[in-house]
């Protein structure tokens, strides 16, 4: 079923996706690869004390995003921003479809639901 709005929310554990209409939603939850799931931060360590980003993460949740017309992707750090530097770089036909960015700390999936539908709402009356 294809879905004109989508949410994702993310952090470096895993990412919801869920594709929203009205009296719908289609979810799935997307995870890292092992490697990157337990490691984000190497103190300690020579350089800049940080893993590599998990690109095959950001592109397989850039994936499931397929055939949503309007995105808002939020997240409780810097996860949601690697996301839209990762749309940015590799997933151009995804940019002007990304609406909004915001800050949300963890939610269950009613709640992020329901952010959603009031989000899209009023972008949806400021047209």
């Amino acid at each position: 079923m294809s879905h004109y709005h989508a949410l994702v929310w993310i952090d470096h554990v895993q990412a919801h996706v869920m594709h929203i209409s009205p009296d719908d939603v289609e979810k799935s939850v997307i995870e890292p690869s092992e490697q990157h799931r337990k490691l984000h931060s190497r103190v300690g360590s020579l350089g800049s004390g940080r893993a590599p980003e998990d690109q095959d993460y950001y592109h397989r949740v850039a994936e499931a995003l397929a055939g949503a017309q309007e995105i808002l992707i939020v997240g409780p750090a810097q996860a949601k921003l690697q996301l839209i530097k990762h749309i940015h770089s590799h997933d151009p036909k995804l940019v002007d479809k990304v609406i909004g960015v915001e800050t949300v700390d963890h939610p269950t999936d009613g709640q992020l639901v329901a952010y959603a539908r009031k989000y899209f709402l009023a972008k949806d009356k400021m047209l």
